[in-house]
């Protein structure tokens, strides 16, 4: 396998050059376990750890490796490496980091487009494709919906779903396939290029790793069986994990999100609610908050039924979550330069004394 097959490229070779890293080996991380990684190089698989310098210059978790990551090496034996840099990114996809105030997780890294999987049964929700969305809209990165398990409902109700997204959702191609009789994979198929990485993003037992293991043409992810109570798969992928697929096309897969926090800057909500940002202008007022105030022109638009109800209250909701994590963010900053300032103070006093 070459670092093309990978997703290498002559943008990559020049940050190469540029950062003075021909002596090292060349790898992208294709698996991550708690701070230990799997790096595919042309030379084959290794186990990877970060050099102590690396470690000690990273400011927080978004500065060490992540899936997709292209890393300078150093191979020390069969199968163990030492990663000595990571290249520039030219895309993330993360989320709010669960239980961990004012943080970032990173998803995936170098992604060109973001499978949104949704199952056609009880797993379909509108609003969190809008959440997906404004992730992908924040990252560059370009959406593709997938709803998958249609051979689970009649076709009506298919056609009424895709109405239902293209209803709220606008310029975001959207392909319905079976993973059981494989029904719209060849137009799924034809949209994956070679050398382009896919992200797919899905809540558990959406059929991710069914959907993986039939593009793919192997088994390499195990399936859960379907549960006669809730229809769904038992969820399987524990970790993110790249694939090159036999088309050439480098797909990653996630463990299932229960919880997709944004952390947005703002240009994420502005793309993915376009039409509600664009009828803002028009407000009144310029603090406009579009909930209660006298000459919104969003409210006005709700009521004649020009923005749908459910999608203005999911921005609204979006909204308050995004300025929520940056005031923690901004938080988090003010006790990390504190804790900063105590230390420095600390050791400070102790040089005196001595």
């Amino acid at each position: 396998m070459t670092l093309e097959d990978l997703g290498y490229n002559d943008k990559l070779e020049k940050l190469r050059n540029e950062n003075n890293l021909k002596e090292f080996e060349i790898g992208r991380v294709i698996s991550e376990h708690k701070e230990r990684y799997i790096v595919k190089t042309e030379k084959g698989e290794f186990e990877a750890e970060i050099t102590g310098n690396l470690r000690f210059t990273s400011k927080s978790r978004e500065d060490f490796p992540a899936v997709g990551d292209w890393v300078a090496i150093t191979i020390h034996d069969s199968d163990f490496s030492i990663i000595h840099s990571i290249f520039p990114r030219f895309s993330i996809i993360s989320r709010q980091d669960i239980g961990k105030f004012g943080e970032i997780q990173i998803i995936a890294t170098n992604i060109d487009y973001a499978l949104l999987v949704q199952a056609a049964d009880r797993d379909f929700n509108i609003n969190r494709l809008e959440r997906y969305l404004t992730i992908c809209n924040s990252s560059k990165v370009s959406p593709i919906i997938v709803l998958t398990k249609i051979d689970l409902i009649d076709e009506h109700l298919t056609l009424e779903i895709l109405d239902k997204i293209k209803g709220r959702i606008n310029n975001v191609p959207i392909i319905a396939i079976s993973n059981a009789s494989q029904e719209g994979y060849d137009n799924l198929k034809a949209i994956i290029e070679k050398g382009k990485t896919y992200c797919m993003l899905g809540s558990s037992g959406v059929g991710k790793s069914s959907l993986l293991n039939n593009l793919s043409g192997r088994s390499i992810m195990r399936t859960g069986t379907i549960s006669q109570s809730t229809n769904k798969g038992k969820h399987i992928t524990s970790h993110r994990e790249l694939i090159v697929l036999e088309n050439g096309g480098i797909l990653i897969d996630n463990p299932g999100m229960r919880e997709v926090g944004i952390a947005d800057s703002s240009s994420g909500l502005e793309i993915t609610f376009e039409k509600i940002i664009r009828l803002a202008q028009n407000c009144k007022f310029k603090d406009c908050t579009h909930t209660n105030e006298t000459g919104c022109a969003v409210i006005e638009a709700v009521a004649k039924g020009e923005i749908d109800q459910a999608s203005y209250e999911n921005y609204l909701k979006l909204e308050r979550e995004k300025a929520h994590f940056e005031s923690s963010v901004v938080e988090r900053r003010k006790k990390d330069k504190e804790f900063g300032k105590m230390v420095k103070n600390y050791k400070k006093n102790i040089n005196k004394k001595k």
